[in-house]
């Protein structure tokens, strides 16, 4: 649930800061749009979490055993590996970049379109806003 939300250190917030980074060096109001959406939807995860995991259960709940050890052993790896994705993702990036750059490729050589400047000093600089710039 909380990797879902995008909180530092686990794997959802590398995927939403990346994204998030990239469309704001190109695309700064889609980046506002896609910040808004994430931080609602935090909002509305982090009020089902309280309702789903705090407070008295009630009758048809209350029997229901906590986690036993033998459940504990088996989600003990999918947490360290949410961890570490989230604190280290690099292996995980440098695997998927070659895929990423053909699949760029392929996108511009059948649609015509262009990869948009991302440097963001000199004069090479993409623009605030377009229109804008030298």
């Amino acid at each position: 649930m909380l990797s879902s939300i995008g909180v530092p250190g686990l794997n959802g917030f590398v995927g939403e800061f990346l994204v998030l980074a990239g469309s704001f060096l190109t695309r700064r109001w889609w980046a506002v749009v896609g910040a808004t959406g994430v931080i609602l939807a935090a909002v509305y995860l982090l009020w089902a979490y309280q309702r789903a995991f705090h407070g008295e259960p009630d009758e048809e709940n209350a029997a229901t055993p906590d986690l036993s050890w033998r459940e504990g052993l088996v989600l003990a790896p999918l947490l360290a590996g949410i961890v570490f994705l989230g604190v280290y993702p690099r292996p995980v990036l440098e695997r998927m970049e070659p895929s990423v750059d053909r699949l760029l490729e392929h996108v511009e050589e059948r649609s015509g379109s262009e990869q948009p400047p991302v440097a963001t000093e000199g004069p090479e600089a993409a623009p605030a806003t377009p229109g804008e710039g030298p």
